[in-house]
């Protein structure tokens, strides 16, 4: 609790590529404090002692633990066996359609041809419908076999130019994380050799769920393993950009995305 009291003075929340990206310094394997945060800190627990002052807590908050592993391809965690609990978004809220269509258009105005899941191309967002958006493809690529063209029409948003497929997008809004991370598990599975970029894009409270998911051993253990080739968009991240951005987007060139994009491979710094 004190660290966020003194966050404005410790390194260790300096140059966040998000609000939440301080968590994995914690999360992960024991990492050494700097020297100045050594201190800080180490003089903030001294005073506390001296002068303790009691504070509200989520009791139930308190007693949840993540627990890790060591294995031999790394650290990796292993989630009880139990259905996640999601909230049903607010009506000003952002929404799963949303942010699809906001990718969808995205990688139009990039010069690319793009791919919605097939079983979303009949949504809209704001009576925009997503076969409205330009270079939207009737046909997936077809240079795959039958089980790995099946798993590529199911992902949320793809990015092409000619029949490559450069990035792949699953948008996580409230259902099972694991349930995207599936799908490009498979596709990397399938495809080992397959180069392009892979996204999970979620609400930025998801941000721990989807690191906690992505590093369980039936990802990690891939090859190439699923969190060093797939990144973490935050939602707010996403729009603030494309709204920065503007009309000079057509100007970009698609690897910008990787930019906002955060890697989920477990912090040892």
């Amino acid at each position: 609790m004190f660290c966020f009291h003194l966050k404005d003075r410790l390194q260790l929340f300096q140059g966040l590529k998000s609000r939440n990206a301080w968590t994995g310094f914690f999360r992960f394997s024991p990492a050494e404090f700097s020297a100045n945060d050594g201190e800080i800190i180490s003089d903030a627990i001294k005073s506390a002692a001296k002068n303790p002052v009691e504070l509200d807590f989520d009791e139930r908050k308190y007693r949840r633990k993540t627990k890790t592993y060591e294995t031999k391809i790394g650290v990796v965690t292993v989630p009880d066996d139990q259905e996640e609990e999601v909230k049903k978004p607010q009506p000003e809220e952002i929404t799963h359609e949303e942010i699809q269509l906001l990718l969808l258009k995205l990688g139009s105005d990039l010069g690319l041809d793009v791919w919605v899941a097939r079983n979303d191309r009949n949504r809209k967002f704001n009576e925009t419908s997503f076969q409205d958006v330009p270079n939207l493809r009737k046909e997936r690529p077809r240079q795959f076999d039958d089980a790995t063209n099946k798993t590529i029409e199911l992902i949320d948003v793809l990015w092409l130019q000619g029949e490559a497929i450069i990035a792949a997008f699953e948008v996580e809004h409230t259902t099972a994380i694991y349930s995207g991370l599936l799908r490009m598990s498979d596709l990397v599975s399938m495809q080992p050799n397959i180069k392009l970029d892979l996204f999970m894009v979620a609400p930025d409270e998801r941000r721990d769920k989807v690191f906690y998911e992505i590093n369980r051993p039936t990802f990690a253990r891939l090859k190439p393993p699923l969190p060093k080739i797939c990144r973490f968009i935050p939602y707010s991240e996403l729009k603030k950009e494309v709204e920065q951005i503007g009309n000079r987007m057509r100007y970009m060139k698609p690897e910008f995305v990787s930019e906002i994009a955060e890697s989920c491979e477990p912090d040892y710094t």
